[in-house]
Formats: structure tokens, sequence, C-alpha cells
């Protein structure tokens, strides 16, 4: 069965490599290095139809530099997963998705924190027209936009942060709540046309500052968002570094009783995690967790889950 994932970290694999750290002075290659979760011969094994590609700048990186270190994954998306692999399809609009041809995978680019544009409104419109269609306010930590998860002071979004939703809405890009602090969930809630959860559990199975609580995740469901499961063990079992299909399971079941069986998918978070679930350690394995599912629901139910699902409620 075909997937759809929303989320990895492949692109921050890639630059590290490139910078010679920490995979010494070995480039890798999105090709077949093993090293990469979702390296092309993985997402083939794992029937994925498209995958996201997450622009990530580390928050130890100087502000005076981030710009750079994301237009340098955004050169490696284009020229390493793209330029190199003629089955990687770039999706830069919506329809897209719909002349994908068989066989073909497409590529999405996503960026995780505005910690990459700052307060610079025009860095944000090139990232646009370089084909960005998923944007998350924040990172764990506080920027110019918002606070994130991990912020003490639990903030919600800056005047900034509000006009970055309110261009999103208008570009047709979905404003990810993934790492956003409560308070800043909220606010999005009542600004964005297109909400997803790009890698987010449920709080009431497993209590992490990262996923959703109840009432986010129904109020998620009635703005039309979508909530992608991750694959992060200690987002799946608190306190934990393990996990099994089964566990993650017990997320994609309470989403379902909350009312969200037509708006669930997954966000792996390959490549940017250090454990992973049993069975389901790279994307070669995604039909592990099709066929667990197929257990427990039909085979439509399991369908839009894995593609239908993010398809039917992409921005129109």
């Amino acid at each position: 069965m075909k997937v759809i994932d929303t989320h990895c970290d492949a692109l921050l694999k890639l630059q590290l490599a490139k910078r010679g750290t920490p995979y010494g002075q070995e480039l890798l290659t999105f090709t077949d290095s093993v090293e990469l979760e979702t390296n092309l011969g993985f997402l083939n094994k794992g029937e994925v139809m498209a995958q996201f590609f997450a622009i990530f700048i580390e928050p130890e990186i100087p502000s005076d530099e981030k710009w750079q270190h994301a237009l340098e994954q955004v050169d490696l998306f284009y020229t390493e997963v793209l330029g190199k692999n003629p089955q990687m399809k770039h999706i830069r609009k919506w329809e897209d998705f719909d002349s994908l041809k068989s066989g073909e995978i497409g590529a999405v680019l996503t960026l995780e924190g505005a910690d990459a544009f700052g307060n610079d409104l025009t860095k944000l419109r090139h990232l646009y027209r370089l084909g960005v269609l998923s944007i998350g306010l924040t990172w764990n930590n506080a920027n110019l936009c918002a606070d994130g998860a991990g912020e003490p002071r639990g903030g919600g979004l800056t005047l900034l942060g509000k006009e970055v939703v309110e261009l999103n809405n208008e570009h047709r890009v979905f404003t990810d709540v993934s790492h956003l602090s409560v308070k800043g969930f909220w606010e999005v809630m009542e600004l964005a046309k297109y909400p997803i959860a790009s890698h987010s559990n449920a709080r009431a199975i497993c209590d992490h500052r990262r996923n959703l609580d109840d009432e986010q995740i129904k109020a998620m469901f009635a703005n039309n968002g979508l909530i992608h499961v991750v694959f992060n063990p200690p987002f799946i079992n608190k306190d934990r570094h393990d996990a099994s299909i089964a566990d993650l399971i017990k997320h994609i079941d309470h989403l379902c009783e909350l009312g969200g069986e037509k708006q669930i998918g997954f966000g792996s978070d390959f490549d940017g995690i250090i454990s992973f679930v049993d069975d389901l350690e790279n994307a070669s394995k995604y039909q592990n967790l099709i066929n667990e599912l197929l257990k427990h629901y039909s085979e439509d139910v399991v369908r839009g889950f894995a593609y239908q699902n993010f398809l039917d409620h992409r921005p129109k």
C-alpha cells in the first residue's frame, strides 16, 4: 500500500556529512547511503509515494549563519535528492500529487522553524518560490515568531508569527503546529486555514510536551487539520526509548476515538530520531506498519491513514 510521510530530517544529515560531521569526511548519497533512513532504496521498498523533507537549522547555529544553512539544505534537496534521482519528482504545488506516475516518488520541501528567515519576510517569500509547502513556526525553542514547546515561559505568537500564518494561508501552505507552545497552538487555530501536526502523537497516551492533548486534537479535527503520528519512541511510551508497532497503534486508536479517522497520517521523523519502533527502523519497513494496521482496521481506513486522508485534506 502506498504511503505519504510528512516529516524527515534527511537534508540535515546530508548537510552534516557534507560539512564533515558527524559522518567523517565521507559524503552521504541519498540514493543508497544506509545512514539515511529515508534513502531512495528504502523509500522504494517501503512503497512511499511521497516524502516530505524538512529544512531544519540546529539551534546552536549563530543567527547570522542560519539563512546560509537553510540555503545549503535547499541546494542539497535540488542536487542530491532530485538532481541525481530521476524517480524523485518535486511537488511544487498540491496539484502535482495528481500527476505522479507509477514508480515515481513525490518530494516535498518543508521548513521546521522560522529561525531560517528571522524577521525577513523577503526570505520567506523566497522559500515559497523554492517550493516550501509547509512551515512550522518553531522548533522547541523560541524565535521571533513564537515560543516552542520547550520554551519555559510558554508564550504564543508574536505579531510577526501571526503575519507568517496569514502569508501561509495566502500561499496555500500548511502551518505546522508540531513544535509549538500550547498558547501558540491555540493562536494558530484562530488564524490558520491549513493546520497540520506533521509529526505528533496523543498526550493522553504518552504525556510528552511534543504531543497534543485531547482538546488540541479535537480542535485540529474541527478545523480540518491533519495529525500525522510520529515514530519516535519517547513520544510513544513515556520516558522510554523503545516501542512496538502495537504501542504506536494505541495513539492511532485514540485519535480515531476523538473523531479523526479521516484526518490521521504518518510523519515518521526518520533521520531526526535516535531510537526506533521495533520493525519500523527506516522507510523500507513501512509495510510492517500497514500490515499490522490491517489487523485492526478495514483496508479503506488504513488506505486513509497511509495516504488518502492527506490527499483529501491538502490545501485546496
